[in-house]
C-alpha cells in the first residue's frame, strides 16, 4: 500500500471508541473542527410499567464513528482524544473509507436524524405485522399516516374488508416476513 494514497488529504476513517463513548468522541472531534459522522438508529422499547413504547437513540455501529481528517497532520491527536480506543488500521496505517460508502449511509438518514433501515412501502405491497397484539396478520399496505410512525393496512377476510392503523415499526413486506421466521 502506498503511504501517499492514505495520508496528506482529508479522508474518512473509522474511529473505534471506548464502550458507549461514541457521542463523547463525536463532540470532542467536532470541537477541534474535525468533520464526523455518527449514524444513529431509533430503537423501540416498551416501558415495563406503562406498556407504552419509548424510543431510544442508539448508534448504528456501536463503538464506531466516522471522522474526516488529514491523517498525516491529525492522526496522533485523534488517537489520543478522550473516548477513542483506536483508529481502524492495517500495519499501523489508517484504513480510509471511500466517500461513496459514507454518502450511501448519509443518504439513508431521514429528516428526524435517524438512519432508515426499513424498505419504503408502496401502496399495494403485501405486508405482515411482525410484533404486537396483531402479530402474524397479513394485509395490503394502503398509506403512511401524517405522523410517519403509523401505517394503514387493508385487511381482507371472507366477504369483509377493514382498515387498521398500526405503528410502522411493526410492519414489514410479506416476502421479508416469511424469510425471517
Amino acid at each position: 500500500m502506498n503511504m501517499e494514497n492514505v495520508v496528506n488529504v482529508p479522508r474518512w476513517y473509522v474511529i473505534y471508541t471506548k464502550p458507549k463513548e461514541e457521542d463523547r468522541v463525536h463532540m470532542n472531534l467536532t470541537a477541534w473542527g474535525v468533520e464526523t459522522f455518527s449514524p444513529k438508529i431509533k430503537k423501540k422499547r416498551v416501558n415495563q410499567f406503562t406498556g407504552k413504547p419509548v424510543y431510544l437513540s442508539q448508534p448504528l455501529f456501536p463503538r464506531y464513528i466516522f471522522a474526516r481528517f488529514d491523517a498525516d497532520k491529525l492522526l496522533h491527536k485523534i488517537f489520543y482524544t478522550r473516548g477513542v480506543q483506536s483508529v481502524v488500521s492495517c500495519n499501523q496505517i489508517p484504513l480510509a473509507v471511500e466517500d461513496d460508502i459514507i454518502a450511501l449511509i448519509q443518504s439513508q438518514v431521514g429528516a428526524d436524524g435517524f438512519v432508515r433501515l426499513d424498505d419504503e412501502l408502496k401502496r399495494g405491497d403485501a405486508v405482515r405485522i411482525n410484533d404486537g397484539s396483531m402479530q402474524g396478520i397479513s394485509g395490503i399496505f394502503h398509506r403512511t399516516m401524517k405522523d410517519n410512525s403509523r401505517v394503514m393496512i387493508l385487511l381482507t377476510a371472507i366477504n369483509y374488508q377493514a382498515n387498521i392503523i398500526v405503528e410502522r415499526g411493526l410492519v414489514q413486506r410479506a416476502s421479508q416476513a416469511l424469510c425471517s421466521v
